[in-house]
């Protein structure tokens, strides 16, 4: 198994309908293969160890590497990249199994 954490931080001034396309391609993904894929915002959760500076979360979880890495080039997820990479000014992923 692996999961894959994709933190986005969006761009200040997105207005409210890129913000929805964003969450709409968002959304698209889990069309993709997956054991579970979850978009979620920073929860109100409130201690120091906490970051909650991101916009959106990306979970999904992967069977094992080779689902991911068919993940990575699938038509669905290049289009998302290409559609929405100038949307944000950070992306941090993490990736465990």
């Amino acid at each position: 198994m692996l999961v894959h954490n994709v933190l986005f931080w969006l761009k200040e001034d997105l207005s409210e309908s890129q913000l929805q396309n964003f969450k709409s391609g968002l959304e698209s993904l889990k069309l993709i293969d997956s054991e579970s894929c979850f978009i979620g915002t920073p929860a109100i959760t409130d201690r120091p160890a906490i970051d909650r500076s991101y916009s959106f979360c990306l979970t999904v979880i992967f069977a094992d590497m080779v689902a991911h890495d068919a993940y990575q080039v699938h038509p669905l997820h290049k289009d998302f990249l290409n559609k929405f990479n100038t949307f944000w000014n950070k992306v941090l992923i993490y990736d465990a199994d």
